[in-house]
């Protein structure tokens, strides 16, 4: 067994396009790939990585700031892609001609097994067509990736809970949104049950999946118009320090960027 379970950079996370790679000692995935190829290929040189030596790409749903550049990988690189049924119906015109021997169905509530990790899918509740986000587990470690959701159910905290390390959406502030210059029916989608945690009900939604093994939170998913990482980071400190859990102390939370990876860490 190595010494390292998982080595993990959220590329790009935000409104404007959202890529995440993950490392084992055996494969190496992405989960979307919501900007250009160009610009993902340029965000992997600067974790020191390369886009040839990816073997798939998991999608979560079909809007184009997780799909973009999908396409375009698969074809120069010959990446597998994993997506459920119906994400594969809304975005297949999206993505342009791939080799059918690409394609793989990965079904909700299914668990898959790559090479030397598994991987569990789930739903969450967006206005896709069929939404889904993925754990990816190895050697009692996880990695849970949580965004693009407007509320998460008690089933949901209860079947992810307890990871090593989170990446949670954080989506927006409800002031600065109320506030902000966005017509009045974008506020209300981003607002309801199908379209994204505000800062507080993400910090709150996470305050019940925390345990001892919980040691990494990423904030995701930021709006660049309707969100400032230092509130987003403040409201969920706070929150979570007045569940007298151990913020700053047994577990860390991290910020992640719209054009700029995170620092790929260990699990």
């Amino acid at each position: 067994m190595s010494d390292w379970a998982m080595k993990i950079s959220m590329l790009a996370s935000g409104s404007t396009g959202n890529v995440t790679y993950i490392e084992t000692p055996k494969k190496k995935f992405l989960v979307d790939v919501g900007l250009s190829g160009k610009k993902v290929e340029q965000l992997m040189q600067q974790i020191n990585r390369q886009l040839c030596d990816v073997d798939a790409i998991f999608v979560t749903h079909e809007h184009k700031d997780h799909i973009h550049g999908v396409g375009v990988l698969a074809r120069k690189y010959g990446m597998d892609i994993y997506a459920n049924e119906k994400t594969w119906e809304a975005m297949e015109n999206q993505l342009g001609k791939i080799d059918i021997a690409q394609k793989h169905i990965f079904r909700m509530g299914d668990t898959l097994t790559l090479g030397d990790i598994d991987i569990f899918s789930y739903g969450v509740s967006h206005d896709a067509i069929a939404p889904q986000f993925y754990s990816f587990h190895k050697d009692n470690k996880s990695f849970v990736m949580l965004t693009d959701t407007g509320y998460v159910s008690q089933r949901l905290k209860d079947e992810l809970q307890g990871a090593t390390a989170y990446l949670m959406e954080s989506n927006h502030d409800v002031e600065l949104l109320r506030a902000g210059s966005y017509p009045w029916s974008t506020k209300q989608r981003i607002l309801g049950d199908k379209g994204h945690l505000s800062n507080e009900d993400g910090a709150l939604a996470m305050s019940e999946m925390i345990t001892k093994d919980t040691k990494r939170i990423y904030l995701g998913h930021l709006s660049q118009e309707n969100n400032d990482k230092i509130v987003a980071r403040q409201t969920c400190e706070l929150i979570l320090k007045e569940k007298d859990l151990g913020v700053n102390h047994d577990f860390y939370v991290f910020d992640t960027h719209p054009d700029k990876p995170t620092e790929l860490f260990t699990l």
